[in-house]
C-alpha cells in the first residue's frame, strides 16, 4: 500500500458499499457517474503506477479480471460500446474505468470526462451524471449476477 494513495485507501476499507466484486488481482467498484448505467472502476490490488511495472503474471491475470468486468458489464447492460480506459493523471494507481455507452447518449461521439469536466462546475449537469436509470443497489445486483456466471470471477 502506498502512502496517501486514495485507491488503496479505498481497497484498505472493503467491503464497502461501493463494493461490485472481489477478483484476485482487482477489485471493481460502482462508479459515481452513473448516467453511463453500470459504469465501474477496476481497482489493481498491487499498487503500480503502470501497467509495465507489474510482473508479467499478475498484469495477465488483471488484464483478464479488466475483460471479465467488461463483458459483465455488457451482459448486464447491453450498451453499444464498452470504453475501457486506465490513464492515472490524477490517482497514480492501476485502475480502468469501464464506461458502457449507450446508442441514445447525446454525447457517444465524445469522451466522458468532457461531460464530468462540466459537471465539476454545473450542480444540474453533475445531478444528470449522477443520477442512474435504476436504483445502485440493482445495478450492483445485475452486475454480480452476470459475474457469477463467470468462471473466471470469484466473490
Amino acid at each position: 500500500m502506498a502512502d496517501s494513495c486514495p485507491l488503496c485507501d479505498k481497497l484498505s476499507k472493503l467491503p464497502g458499499d461501493e463494493l461490485v466484486w472481489q477478483f484476485p488481482h482487482s477489485v471493481a467498484f460502482l462508479g459515481s457517474w452513473q448516467y453511463h448505467i453500470g459504469y465501474c472502476v477496476l481497482v489493481s490490488r498491487v499498487h503500480a503506477t503502470e501497467l509495465h511495472r507489474l510482473d508479467a503474471k499478475v498484469r495477465a491475470a488483471f488484464l483478464d479480471e479488466m475483460v471479465v468486468m467488461s463483458q459483465a458489464i455488457d451482459a448486464a447492460f447491453k450498451p453499444c460500446k464498452m470504453n475501457c480506459e486506465s490513464l492515472g493523471n490524477q490517482v497514480p494507481h492501476l485502475h480502468w474505468h469501464l464506461f458502457p455507452r449507450r446508442a441514445d447518449d447525446p454525447e457517444k461521439l465524445q469522451p466522458v470526462w468532457i461531460g464530468f469536466d462540466r459537471a465539476e462546475r454545473d450542480a444540474t449537469e453533475k445531478a444528470r451524471l449522477q443520477s442512474p436509470a435504476l436504483p445502485r443497489a440493482e445495478i450492483v445486483a445485475r452486475l454480480r449476477d452476470a459475474l457469477s456466471r463467470t468462471q473466471t470471477a470469484t466473490v
